[in-house]
């Protein structure tokens, strides 16, 4: 099948890791997550429960953020989005500054509530369409949210996985970084290694597996009702990806 974007592959992709969960909340500048979210609930036959902060008309969260925080707190939620300006190899994100803290090359809007949800739900998908040494980087600048705890600190959340433009990354908890999962179509395990600023493990056996493709069913409801339900809070993700309305 022809024609697919990043994006769509990045889409269903996160979908699937959203299979058989009950609540996943996604928050503010995450077009990607929320469209695999919003396919995933589809996909369920609207079992899956799905919180979109930012949602214009019928708003799951009547008091946003504050209200998506007493969620997690409450354990409420099985899955959340994070990404960052960089991402290092033990799954810390940077949002706040590149370069010297005390004197950045540049700042960024912040860490708002990353790092509480990241502690606190379950199953966090990093995600990053941009896949290269800039992004994916040895270790962050600046560290708003951490991937990893020491053992003596609880912390029932944490890292799940990483999507990228380029590939998937899971997350080995009980080693504390990355191993590559599947390579998208298109893309090669060199080109993985070679633009990738951090270590990671390799798959158990020879041959790292292609990411799956979303089947024709799966590209008409992200191009259709997806499209359009993710335009009210995304306008200028869905008239770039699916056209004007």
């Amino acid at each position: 099948m022809s024609g697919i974007r990043t994006e769509e592959i990045m889409i269903a992709t996160i979908a699937r890791m959203l299979s058989g969960l009950s609540h996943v909340a996604v928050g503010a500048a995450s077009p990607v997550p929320g469209s695999a979210a919003l396919l995933a609930r589809r996909l369920s036959g609207g079992a899956l429960r799905v919180s979109l902060l930012g949602r214009v008309s019928n708003p799951t969260f009547t008091d946003g953020a504050r209200e998506l925080f007493d969620c997690a707190a409450q354990g409420r939620i099985d899955a959340f989005f994070l990404s960052g300006v960089q991402i290092d190899g033990q799954a810390n994100i940077n949002l706040v500054s590149i370069g010297d803290p005390d004197k950045p090359k540049a700042r960024f809007p912040g860490s708002f509530g990353s790092a509480y949800l990241y502690f606190l739900v379950p199953r966090v998908i990093l995600f990053r369409q941009d896949h290269s040494p800039r992004a994916l980087v040895p270790k962050v600048d600046y560290v708003s949210a951490p991937g990893v705890s020491e053992p003596n600190v609880y912390r029932p959340g944490g890292p799940y996985a990483l999507v990228t433009g380029r590939c998937v990354f899971d997350f080995d908890k009980d080693a504390g970084r990355f191993r590559l999962g599947s390579v998208h179509s298109g893309h090669t395990v060199e080109e993985i290694e070679k633009e990738t600023g951090f270590d990671f493990e390799m798959p158990d056996g020879a041959v790292v597996p292609e990411t799956e493709m979303p089947s024709r069913e799966w590209i008409d409801l992200i191009r259709g009702p997806v499209g359009e339900e993710i335009r009210e809070t995304y306008p200028d993700f869905a008239s770039r990806m699916f056209g004007k309305a």
